[in-house]
C-alpha cells in the first residue's frame, strides 16, 4: 500500500511518499507561479527519491493553499487537519501545534487521535510568518538559516521592532540601522516581535505542555528558543519540520485507501 501527500504552500511545496507506516521519501521545492506545474515537479522529485513511478502510488491527498490544483490527487484536505495528523503521527503525545508557514501562521489543538478540536489563524498580514523574517534578513543580505543564531548573540540587547506590519517593521529596521544599532540586536528584536504575535495566537486556543512546531520557521533557533522560554515548555520538532503537512496528507491517503478496501 503506497500512498502520497502533496502540500502546495505559498512559498514551498512538499511531497511525502509512504508505504504502510514507513516513510519512503520526501521532497521540498520552491512554489512556482503555476500550482499544477509545482505539484508535478515536487511529486516527480519524491518519486525519483523513492525510485518509483506515479502509477505505483495507490492514493494521493493534496493539502495547502494550492491543494485544488493537484491534478493527480484523489482528494484534498485542509492543511490544518493535515498538520494535526502529521504532528500526531510523529509525536502522539502532542496536543498543541504551531504551524508557521511562509505567509500564514496556525495554532491548532488536537485530541488523542490527531483530530482538530480548535484552531486560530493569522493570515491577514505576513507579520508573524516566515516572510517577515525573510524580508528582515534580506535587508542584511542574510539567509533564513543565519538569522536565528545571530539573533541569540546580542550585543546591547534586543531592540523594539513593529510586530504588526512587515512594511512598518522594515522602516523600523532602516531607522535603527541609521541610529547605529547592531545587526544582531535588530535581528533579536525581529525574533521577539514574531514570538509576541505567535504567543497571542496560541493564547486563543490554549497551550498544553505537549507542544510541537512545524513549518520552516521551526528551523529558526532564535524564534524557537524565545518561544519555548515564553511558554515554559520544550517544543517537539520533526527532523524536517517543513514536511509535516504533506506527511499528514499521506497518512490521510493511507487511511482513506484502507477504508475504501473495507
Amino acid at each position: 500500500m503506497i500512498v502520497a501527500g502533496v502540500d502546495i504552500g505559498s512559498l514551498s511545496a512538499k511531497a511525502v511518499i509512504m508505504e504502510g507506516e514507513k516513510l519512503l521519501s520526501w521532497s521540498i521545492i520552491l512554489t512556482r507561479p503555476d500550482s499544477v506545474e509545482t505539484a508535478r515537479e515536487v511529486m516527480d522529485q519524491a518519486l525519483r527519491n523513492a525510485d518509483l513511478s506515479l502509477d505505483r502510488i495507490e492514493y494521493i491527498v493534496s493539502t495547502g493553499y494550492g491543494r485544488v490544483n493537484v491534478p493527480f490527487a484523489q482528494r484534498n484536505i485542509t492543511e490544518i487537519s493535515c498538520h494535526a495528523l502529521g504532528s500526531h503521527w510523529l509525536f502522539p503525545e502532542v496536543r498543541t501545534i504551531l504551524d508557521m508557514g511562509g505567509q500564514d501562521c496556525k495554532a491548532i489543538r488536537c485530541d488523542e487521535h490527531g483530530r482538530v478540536t480548535n484552531f486560530a489563524m493569522n493570515d491577514k498580514c505576513a507579520a508573524g510568518t516566515g516572510r517577515y523574517l525573510e524580508r528582515i534578513g534580506a535587508m542584511f543580505r542574510l539567509s533564513l538559516d543565519e538569522i536565528g543564531p545571530l539573533s541569540l548573540q546580542t550585543i546591547e540587547g534586543p531592540v523594539q521592532i513593529d510586530s504588526y506590519c512587515v512594511v512598518f517593521a522594515e522602516r523600523n529596521v532602516q531607522l535603527l540601522v541609521r541610529q547605529g544599532k547592531h545587526r544582531n540586536d535588530i535581528l533579536a528584536g525581529a525574533c521577539n516581535a514574531i514570538v509576541e504575535r505567535i504567543y497571542s495566537l496560541l493564547a486563543r486556543v490554549g497551550v498544553q505542555e505537549a507542544f510541537s512546531m512545524s513549518g520552516g520557521v521551526a528551523k529558526n533557533s532564535g524564534v524557537l528558543k524565545r518561544l519555548e522560554d515564553k511558554l515554559g515548555v520544550r517544543a517537539y520538532i520533526a527532523q524536517e519540520p517543513q514536511i509535516v503537512g504533506a506527511l499528514g496528507a499521506a497518512i490521510f491517503a493511507r487511511d482513506l485507501l484502507r477504508k475504501s478496501r473495507g
